[in-house]
């Protein structure tokens, strides 16, 4: 008996971030954690970036949103004392955004080699926890990766043939899309249950007990009389 819980998220997203750490939180805590099984699938916040994008963060969320700089960055430092909170690390300034499609397709290729976590954490920390920029370099990917534990001529194979895995990543986009998800992170269970964004950790240990006892064999009783239990034996009642 298993729980699959599938997660569509992406690397320019500092919420995935946080929920993933969020989702872990609970995951660690949970009776069954062995019998849960954790995908991470493919979600691009904006699919229309050229390949070798890459720019600053907090300009970009101002003009998106018709804030300040000023206000951007306040944003910036708030994520970062909800980061810090969970224990992770978040620059708050100096980041970079762009295109994530080749991050998906290395995401799938770790999926493959059953070490999906090692290349996840490794972009998020790439990402998040350090002042370099990391989209738009194909060399800065193979670092990176390099840096978890995978071959560099195996991710610079990947990287240089623009069709490895790009199916599979149009595949969970697609199937992102059939579920309704219309942002991420997008918490899918035993696909019965969804959890939309970055909820506390009490949210997603409630969604794998739910996940759990629908799992958990349920007896419908047809008669209910006098039996033996723990505590003695039902003592017949006579007239």
């Amino acid at each position: 008996m298993a729980v699959q819980v599938e997660i569509w998220t992406d690397i320019n997203c500092p919420f995935c971030y946080l929920g993933k750490r969020r989702f872990e939180e609970a995951l660690d805590a949970f009776p069954h954690k062995d019998a849960v099984t954790v995908v991470h699938r493919s979600f691009e916040l904006d699919p229309t970036l050229p390949k070798d994008h890459s720019d600053a963060v907090v300009p970009h969320i101002a003009e998106k949103y018709g804030i300040s700089e000023a206000q951007a960055a306040a944003n910036e430092r708030g994520l970062g004392a909800q980061a810090e909170a969970a224990g992770l690390t978040y620059v708050t300034s100096g980041r970079d955004f762009g295109n994530s499609f080749d991050m998906h397709r290395l995401l799938h290729f770790a999926l493959e080699q059953g070490r999906q976590e090692q290349m996840l954490d490794a972009l998020y920390a790439a990402n998040f926890a350090e002042e370099r920029a990391l989209f738009g370099d194909t060399e800065r990917l193979v670092e990176v990766a390099v840096s978890a534990g995978f071959d560099a001529a195996a991710v610079r194979a990947v990287l240089a043939d623009p069709d490895a895995y790009a199916d599979a990543v149009r595949a969970d986009e697609a199937e992102a899309a059939r579920l309704g998800a219309r942002g991420v992170p997008f918490f899918v269970l035993d696909r019965k249950y969804g959890v939309s964004g970055a909820q506390p950790a009490e949210v997603f240990t409630q969604a794998l007990e739910q996940a759990w006892s629908d799992h958990a064999p349920q007896l419908a009783m047809v008669a209910d009389g006098d039996a033996c239990g723990p505590d003695g034996c039902a003592v017949p009642q006579r007239d």
